[in-house]
């Protein structure tokens, strides 16, 4: 079973599928979420999140507004730009509502 992530906006989902681990930066400082992870709430300051997919043909979000940039020097990493939110880790699954 892989990581399972979620992360959405007040407009629409932009991101639904397993990845590899998730980097948040969280309000005491950016932390990585595995697979199995303990269970965590937590507020998100302003910076990025750092999705690390196992593939390069992963499809499944929506970049209609061009916040998701890809990394240029690794095709299964991106990135998307947050002013705050907050994360829900359970279960293998992390739901992230971002601002």
């Amino acid at each position: 079973m892989a990581l399972k992530l979620q992360i959405i906006t007040p407009e629409y989902v932009i991101f639904d599928g397993e990845v590899d681990s998730v980097i948040v930066p969280g309000k005491m400082g950016q932390f990585q979420m595995l697979e199995n992870h303990a269970a965590i709430v937590s507020t998100l300051e302003a910076g990025k999140i750092e999705i690390h997919t196992h593939t390069t043909e992963f499809v499944d979000y929506n970049n209609e507004d061009g916040m998701l940039e890809m990394s240029p020097s690794d095709s299964k990493v991106m990135f998307l730009p947050v002013n705050g939110g907050i994360v829900e880790m359970n279960n293998n699954k992390c739901i992230i509502l971002a601002e």
